[in-house]
């Protein structure tokens, strides 16, 4: 890297702080190519809207004559890449990962509409809260859209915490009015859209807080519900829409069963005014090459989430079509159906599904490409380009802080590589946890119990 990319009025930033170490990130965030700087200076300030964003990187010994008498945080060995940004992720399911079942429906029926009758207990969802956010954190994740349950109380506590915490997390209550139990069923479709309006009310913008319309599935919504939920998106644009789509064969046959008169799974959200941009389907796996056309042609986003799909059978995320018709997506845990917190399990898996096909050759993602998926492409598949997700000048300051030696067998094989791509790989196949040495949050290092201190 020849020069350092700064963003110039830093006058307005105050206090300012130089964190040394690796660099890596994209400098064209809207392409997979990533960057690295094996000795680099990260400057981050407050601007004056209160959130902490990265003013400058750069060489370090270019960029320290610039900021003479700045505060460095020097992690040498180390090195610092965005905060991970996850697309679906459910955290009332905290405490369902690693339940055994014979396929998607099963497992709703057995273990998760069961164990999400209990968040109407604010102090119950605040206990899951809490553990979920201290999980994200020790894995590097800093941003994530989340599923709530049907009870608005989920959502205050899980706001609450995430804005006490100075993260920026999305999430929504679910909407959920015919096949489901009593205790996670919405008895009153039209108090269940009045309360989705009320929680955008409250927590909707506050600080770095963002709302998100969220039928759980088409199946278990009336056509009222979600044609009620596609008025409240067009009355509020700039909120998120989340649900799932395409995921499982039986689960797409429920779907044509109950809604004849839809083209398609996917159709069914059309119909209702629920595909747009700001529009985030998990799964999308079993999706025609209309349906890709479709959400390509609105802006809407596919959350692939790699070892939810393996670990219940689902299918794989045809990577090769998606790109073919300029489908955005980006990467996803999904916990309690996906298998792991962990970014890093989640893009493995993601390589391993992409070199799978049903009827055509598999494909080969890049290391580059993987990490790409999870922060600054998950970023723009959510709306946040230039936010999160990148070390980009303007981007908040979150980030984690990776320790390519935290393992003895990472430290053999990291030592070894000879590429960029190599090292990444190396990461993306043999980390886990242990490789996040720190995550900062606006400028801050979070201080949790799991997190390795180096």
């Amino acid at each position: 890297m020849n020069a350092d990319h700064t963003n110039h009025p830093d006058a307005e930033c105050t206090p300012l702080k130089g964190w040394r170490a690796g660099l890596l990130w994209f400098p064209d965030p809207h392409s997979p190519k990533a960057q690295h700087e094996t000795d680099g200076l990260l400057v981050t300030g407050q601007s004056a809207d209160g959130i902490v964003r990265i003013q400058a990187l750069g060489p370090y010994r270019e960029l320290i004559q610039r900021y003479p008498d700045l505060p460095v945080t020097h992690w040498p060995g180390l090195c610092i890449a965005p905060g991970f940004v996850d697309l679906h992720i459910h955290y009332p399911q905290t405490d369902v990962i690693g339940s055994p079942a014979d396929g998607l429906l099963p497992w709703l029926t057995h273990y998760t509409f069961p164990h999400e009758k209990q968040f109407s207990e604010p102090a119950y969802a605040h206990e899951v809260t809490a553990f979920f956010l201290d999980e994200l954190m020790r894995h590097g994740v800093t941003t994530a859209l989340c599923f709530a349950t049907a009870h608005p109380e989920s959502v205050d506590v899980f706001m609450a915490e995430a804005q006490k915490r100075h993260l920026r997390m999305i999430t929504g209550k679910v909407l959920q009015d015919r096949h489901s139990p009593d205790g996670l069923r919405d008895s009153d479709t039209d108090l269940s859209l009045r309360q989705t309006e009320d929680l955008i009310q409250r927590w909707h913008g506050i600080e770095r807080l963002g709302y998100a319309i969220t039928p759980r599935f088409a199946p278990t919504s009336t056509l009222a519900q979600l044609h009620g939920a596609g008025d409240i998106a067009q009355q509020y644009p700039d909120v998120w829409i989340q649900s799932h789509v395409a995921e499982n064969p039986d689960e797409i046959r429920w779907v044509h069963k109950l809604f004849p008169e839809a083209r398609s799974y996917l159709d069914v959200y059309d119909r209702a005014g629920l595909l747009r941009q700001r529009a985030v389907y998990a799964h999308c796996i079993h999706l025609d090459e209309a349906d890709r056309r479709r959400m390509a042609e609105v802006g809407s986003t596919a959350a692939v989430s790699p070892t939810s799909n393996l670990f219940l059978g689902s299918g794989f995320f045809d990577y090769a079509a998606s790109e073919a018709a300029g489908l955005r997506y980006g990467l996803a845990s999904d916990v309690g159906g996906g298998t792991s917190f962990s970014p890093f399990h989640t893009m493995h898996a993601a390589y391993t599904v992409a070199r799978q096909s049903v009827g055509r050759p598999g494909i080969s993602l890049t290391p580059e490409h993987l990490w790409w998926q999870h922060t600054a492409g998950a970023a723009q598949a959510l709306d946040l380009n230039g936010k999160v997700g990148n070390l980009l000048p303007g981007c908040e300051a979150d980030f984690v802080v990776l320790n390519p030696k935290a393992t003895p067998l990472l430290a053999r094989r990291t030592a070894q590589t000879d590429t960029l791509a190599e090292w990444l790989f190396a990461m993306i196949v043999l980390g886990d946890d242990r490789l996040i040495a720190h995550t900062v949050v606006q400028g801050q290092i979070i201080q949790n119990p799991g997190l390795q201190n180096t």
